[in-house]
């Protein structure tokens, strides 16, 4: 949730936003994804980066990308200090542990932030940030793509309109197979070298179980108070942890179950969550994201979609770039994120004050990694952890 500066004046919603990259280069995981995504509706336009510090990919990806030469940078650093007077934002898309220093020397530059998931690899870097972003009264969000589905949105209507009655259990699960399965001639995908080494904090815990923690708190707005976790490596790669399961006792009696893993073979993305109250459950699937399959207390099931009667937020304008039976999907996603970004960052840089639960800052980021941190703290201990939020 951010919250803005106020003076006169107020930039149109039209109003076209500049942002400059550090990382996401051709070379990365989730740069054209960012491209993309905050191209769709025209509200941003990407200008400058410093896509890669390798020099052949930096330029490479300016020229796909139609960024000019002269808007190209070598270092991250030299993009803050020659760009100050024309970009709108920053978006940092290096790897996750090599956010924090881009991140803090953007704030203290003035420009607004647009990070990746995870924010940081640990809760004391991103306690830093904060104190960052706090010192400049600076514009900081984390992007959680998957918030940007319309039925995870409409879901959320459904919880908060108590339509499920009082919420006593969440299941919520992120398999994937990366790290177990073969290539056709045998050999093994290898990943990101980034991804195969862990700290204190595993790094599959940054790379899916942020996303997990973010999608109970989108949902329910609760928070978690002790777990119970077990990590284990069951994938080619023995040096890091892969499979991750948690019982979690959350505020208001809400139980959740937590499962994440790159070693569940068959599963490309299989993030599921599942939602009991008294009143009924519902379920959502990221591989079919356009449904959303509901019960009432009486066990009769429905299924509803964008073009479902009575939907109040997946039928609007917004989620519709083409009619329903016409799937949206990661890329949609991703941009009806941005959309928010860009209405939170115009209202900031226009003082006109904003605040949105769609957009998620700096406490939220910390209050997931304190999660994680718990988690692995229960693992190595086999015990029952609090999680002490700051």
């Amino acid at each position: 949730m951010i919250h803005c500066k106020t003076f006169e004046g107020m930039l149109e919603m039209s109003t076209l936003l500049n942002i400059g990259f550090i990382g996401g280069g051709a070379n990365s995981a989730v740069g054209k994804t960012h491209f993309i995504a905050s191209q769709m509706d025209g509200r941003f336009r990407v200008r400058a980066g410093c896509f890669s510090l390798l020099g052949d990919v930096n330029m490479q990806t300016a020229k796909e990308w139609g960024i000019p030469p002269d808007r190209v940078y070598e270092t991250g650093a030299d993009l803050l200090q020659k760009e100050k007077d024309h970009l709108d934002a920053i978006v940092v898309l290096t790897p996750t542990p090599n956010h924090t220093g881009p991140v803090i020397e953007a704030l203290q530059s003035g420009y607004p932030v647009i990070c990746e998931k995870a924010l940081a690899s640990s809760s004391a870097d991103i306690l830093s940030i904060r104190q960052a972003q706090m010192k400049q009264n600076g514009f900081l969000t984390v992007t959680y793509n998957y918030t940007g589905y319309p039925m995870i949105r409409e879901l959320r209507q459904i919880i908060r309109e108590g339509k499920l009655g009082k919420l006593t259990q969440i299941h919520i699960e992120m398999p994937q197979e990366g790290f177990a399965r073969f290539n056709r001639d045998g050999s093994f995908p290898v990943p990101q070298e980034w991804r195969l080494h862990d700290t204190a904090l595993p790094t599959i815990s940054l790379d899916l179980g942020t996303h997990l923690h973010n999608m109970i708190d989108f949902l329910t707005g609760e928070t978690p108070e002790e777990v119970m976790a077990i990590q284990s490596s069951k994938g080619h790669f023995s040096e890091v942890i892969d499979n991750v399961m948690c019982m979690a006792h959350y505020t208001h009696s809400l139980e959740c179950s937590i499962w994440y893993s790159k070693a569940a073979l068959g599963y490309r993305n299989g993030l599921r969550v599942r939602v009991f109250g008294t009143g009924g459950s519902a379920e959502w699937y990221q591989m079919d994201p356009e449904f959303l399959l509901c019960f009432d207390a009486m066990g009769r099931k429905s299924l509803i979609d964008r073009a479902s009667t009575d939907v109040t937020i997946a039928n609007a304008d917004r989620y519709n770039r083409f009619k329903p039976g016409h799937p949206d999907g990661f890329f949609e996603a991703f941009a009806n994120l941005y959309s928010d970004i860009a209405d939170g960052l115009a209202n900031y840089l226009s003082g006109s004050g904003y605040v949105t639960d769609y957009l998620f800052g700096a406490q939220h980021a910390l209050e997931g990694l304190l999660l994680l941190e718990a988690m692995a703290e229960s693992a190595r201990t086999r015990s029952w952890q609090t999680v002490k939020f700051i």
